[in-house]
């Protein structure tokens, strides 16, 4: 059965009945239809607001904006954590927000990779982003192991894709720790972590999430399912900014170890300016903490964090999915026959926040999209990432991405720019 074409009006209607479509308003977005919030997401009001805070705090208490500010920075990596927990099902002892993907993947692996007897391996998968995979690497290395030996890594059959069953087939009592994403960066699928974390656990396998292109975009369920850490950046889907503090979950159930790598910010808090040489680890995710908070760089997660509270999460959910769904039908209708292909899963239960569209011109096509007021990315060698946005894409706004892409290719207009990547892709 022929499906119906896709109008203006129909997606108009969309935007009408959408209850997410208020807060479009609350972003900068003026000159560009923006489809790569999965890379950095636009400035908020709310957080060009707190980051104002937190610089007024700073005007008027001078050092004493750690405890007498608006917003005292003392408390306030806790405070974010807490803001975070209803996110990825946490409770807010589990959260806090410090450091860096990599720099959290080091200290989380410090402290749970314990190699040894014949339990000395971490299964990893050969699709991850790099600076994971470098980051296991180093903490193999730091054990006096060869990483060509320890780091397993799931081969994927297609290149774009992962199949749980065959993650599951790596496991055995060799394994001390898995480290996966939970949504792929490049083709945007969404892996099965309860399916995961279930089996693992099965075979004494500590089990940690990288959750870059989830966080925000869908919820979790982390403590129910029994994941042991994850780690995530907040300059994506939270839009916190670029270089915004990244976040690290670590279960209750390990609450109170000592972390891998300890600093002043490790310590509890009532015991951190009695400057002892001996740390009293804080009982919270804040043990996990190693030097001083990057306050400018955490202050705007807050005004964002207060959207995420009003829209919820589960509504999120519902209009990326829509959105997304939207994309893929309308690639299907106006752009067959120029070379595109869908990389991602179909299915909305295995599809994260964006589409990935595959073409051998993606660089290219890039180039000219940007041409176009329109902002993607591309993924070497051959990926064009599009992430309509919830809070602030309507479904027009796909609609006319689409139809642009659709003039660049019958006008050939990728064929102006050299399809190789620019030095940031």
């Amino acid at each position: 059965m022929t499906k119906p074409v896709i109008s203006r009006e129909d997606v108009k209607a969309l935007d009408q009945h959408d209850p997410l479509q208020p807060f479009k308003r609350e972003f900068y977005q003026e000159r560009f239809y923006y489809m790569d919030g999965n890379s950095l997401g636009l400035l908020s009001k709310r957080s060009e607001e707190t980051l104002s805070t937190s610089l007024n705090d700073w005007k008027k208490h001078a050092i004493g904006g750690w405890t007498e500010g608006e917003e005292p920075w003392f408390y306030m990596s806790e405070k974010i954590g807490a803001l975070t927990a209803p996110l990825i099902g946490a409770k807010p002892e589990e959260v806090i927000n410090t450091g860096s993907i990599t720099s959290n993947i080091h200290q989380l692996l410090a402290t749970f990779y314990k190699p040894e007897g014949k339990r000395t391996k971490i299964l990893a998968d050969e699709l991850n982003f790099p600076s994971d995979i470098h980051a296991m690497k180093s903490q193999i290395k730091w054990h006096g192991l060869d990483p060509e030996e320890h780091l397993i890594r799931v081969q994927s059959v297609d290149g774009y894709t992962l199949s749980e069953d065959t993650i599951i087939k790596e496991m055995d009592e060799d394994i001390a720790v898995l480290l996966l994403p939970s949504v792929l960066y490049r083709s945007g699928q969404l892996l099965d972590i309860e399916k995961i974390t279930r089996a693992a656990h099965e075979y004494g396998i500590i089990v940690g999430f990288d959750l870059a292109h989830s966080i925000g975009a869908l919820p979790h369920r982390l403590n129910e399912w029994g994941v042991d850490f994850a780690v995530w950046c907040t300059y994506k889907y939270l839009n916190s900014g670029p270089g915004g503090v990244g976040g690290l979950y670590v279960n209750k159930k390990h609450l109170g170890k000592s972390p891998g790598l300890a600093g002043w910010f490790s310590s509890d808090k009532d015991k951190q300016f009695d400057m002892s040489h001996e740390l009293t680890p804080a009982e919270t995710a804040g043990a996990f903490q190693i030097g001083t908070p990057h306050v400018l760089s955490s202050a705007p997660l807050i005004g964002s964090l207060e959207l995420f509270e009003e829209a919820g999460i589960q509504q999120i959910r519902e209009k990326s999915l829509k959105l997304t769904r939207l994309l893929m039908d309308l690639i299907h209708q106006e752009l067959s026959g120029y070379g595109f292909k869908i990389g991602n899963p179909l299915n909305d239960e295995s599809r994260g926040g964006h589409v990935c569209l595959v073409h051998d011109e993606a660089a290219s096509i890039c180039k000219a999209l940007k041409q176009e007021a329109i902002i993607p990315d591309f993924r070497s060698p051959n990926v064009i990432r599009l992430a309509p946005i919830a809070f602030y894409t309507s479904y027009e706004d796909v609609y006319d991405v689409v139809l642009r892409l659709k003039d660049i290719m019958e006008n050939e207009k990728q064929k102006q720019f050299k399809n190789e990547r620019d030095t940031i892709a």
